[in-house]
């Protein structure tokens, strides 16, 4: 196309003053705000004026494309992009249980109907209702809190970084803290423990080497400016071969040796033995604090399967003192993340109860034969809804995710889908793009929807949200 040419179709594009003076667009202003509609039509209107700088030909562009009936749509889709929630829930078929990029542990029914309850008036978030006068929102949680884990005292945050930040600061400002080489995680987005400790003003000393560690590497080390010895579980990775570390209950006999108090950063902490439901052995916060350690910090949103919370359990002379610092209101929660907390942490008064109706348990516990059924239904259903792909019922393996026993390999069983008329990848964006997400997974060629992270009451979704793709990239 000759710069004539395109110049041409340029000067055709409608001004957006035009634009506001038609009917069409003013029944679009009694709807939505004058800058919002503005917006749309000057987005839409930069599309139409970035295909033609992109098409090679003059015929690649139709006259009809500046009609307003043709225009219309554009606008209402720029629109609706404005108004509509960016955030919005998705489907999570890749079989990664706690799915750090999609929110990590969706929440249980209980959960949600105590933060439906205290979300919709006042509560007494901060009110003594025996005493009538002003209380603390931590409460509401600690009593509970101290039953599950048989600590003295207990404390949340808004995130287990935060937690480890607001203990570190409390214990050990200016100080040193003691930790293995091997033990010097790197957590979500990309923020290392050495960091977090810096801005926490404790100082880090570092002992033995990546792969191994012994309990003299802490002794020697251990001088008039250490204030706190530090374990953190390796929850995210694992270090195998020519290994050695020094347990928990070894550091804490050393500490009290030294009279020096002991730290455990579990990162993703649980109130169940998972190995007794056939997976790996993973700390629980009761192994913790029985061994002895004086604060305990973990996640809310991984395997404990609630909010994104940092909770912290320990002796309660030092949780008073980190309930003291100033930082603990600069990272305190909200009413709505202690509701959803409370009412997780309730379920978990009965393990059987707890292993029932928190999804997280539920998917990872989930026995193999019933998702295969459930695999085979699936497949009747989008079989009976499109023939624009070949379905079958595949093995595969889940993930538990979240930096949580990374070397964990869940067997499940999947669909596994391939489109008649179209590649694989332009299914899988596709399928992004949908009102409901359908987020899944590429393997062998095939589209992977992994039946351990998909409920039942999403089969619905999947069936309409596939087609409605298939038909897209099939046309």
């Amino acid at each position: 196309m000759s710069q004539r040419e395109r110049s041409a179709l340029l000067s055709q594009i409608p001004k957006v003053d035009e634009l506001l003076a038609t009917d069409e667009v003013k029944r679009l202003l009694q709807c939505h705000p004058h800058e919002v509609v503005v917006e749309g039509i000057r987005n839409g209107l930069e599309r139409i004026r970035q295909a033609i700088l992109s098409a090679p030909k003059v015929e690649h562009i139709k006259v009809e494309i500046f009609a307003l009936s043709n225009l219309l749509p554009l606008f209402e889709e720029e629109i609706a992009r404005q108004v509509s929630p960016h955030l919005k829930r998705a489907i999570n078929a890749t079989g990664v249980v706690i799915h750090t990029n999609l929110g990590r542990s969706p929440l249980s029914e209980r959960a949600l109907r105590h933060v439906m309850e205290v979300s919709q008036g006042y509560s007494n978030l901060e009110y003594d209702l025996a005493q009538g006068e002003r209380g603390s929102r931590y409460t509401h949680v600690e009593e509970i809190l101290l039953r599950l884990s048989k600590a003295e005292g207990g404390l949340v945050v808004n995130n287990n970084a935060g937690a480890v930040l607001v203990a570190l600061n409390t214990l050990a400002q200016g100080k040193e803290v003691i930790v293995s080489r091997g033990e010097l995680v790197e957590i979500g987005g990309a923020f290392r423990i050495p960091e977090v400790m810096a801005r926490s003003s404790a100082i880090l000393r570092e002992v033995g080497t990546t792969n191994r560690t012994r309990l003299r590497d802490y002794e020697e080390a251990i001088g008039e400016d250490t204030a706190l010895l530090l374990k953190v579980h390796t929850s995210n990775y694992r270090v195998v071969g020519f290994t050695s570390e020094v347990t928990l209950e070894e550091l804490v006999r050393l500490g009290k040796r030294y009279a020096l108090p002991v730290m455990n950063d579990l990162g993703s902490g649980c109130f169940i033995d998972l190995s007794a439901y056939g997976l790996a052995k993973e700390p629980t916060v009761q192994d913790a604090v029985k061994a002895g350690a004086d604060v305990v910090t973990f996640s809310g949103d991984k395997l404990l399967g609630g909010p994104q919370a940092g909770i912290i359990v320990g002796k309660k002379g030092l949780i008073d003192q980190i309930k003291a610092n100033p930082l603990t209101r600069a990272l305190r929660i909200d009413k709505l993340t202690l509701a959803a907390l409370e009412a997780t942490l309730v379920a978990y008064l009965s393990e059987g109860e707890a292993i029932k109706e928190i999804p997280t348990l539920r998917m990872l516990t989930a026995p193999v034969e019933q998702i295969r059924k459930r695999a085979r239904r699936l497949q009747r259903l989008l079989k009976h809804e499109t023939d624009n792909a070949s379905i079958e019922v595949i093995q595969e393996t889940s993930k538990v995710g979240g930096g949580a026993l990374p070397l964990q390999m869940l067997p499940t069983w999947a669909l596994g889908i391939k489109p008649h008329r179209a590649s694989v990848q332009a299914l899988e964006a596709e399928l992004r793009n949908l009102d409901q997400p359908i987020i899944a997974r590429i393997a062998n060629g095939q589209l992977i929807l992994d039946l351990r992270t998909i409920p039942d009451e999403e089969f619905a979704a999947i069936c309409h949200g596939m087609t409605v793709a298939l038909k897209k990239v099939s046309a």
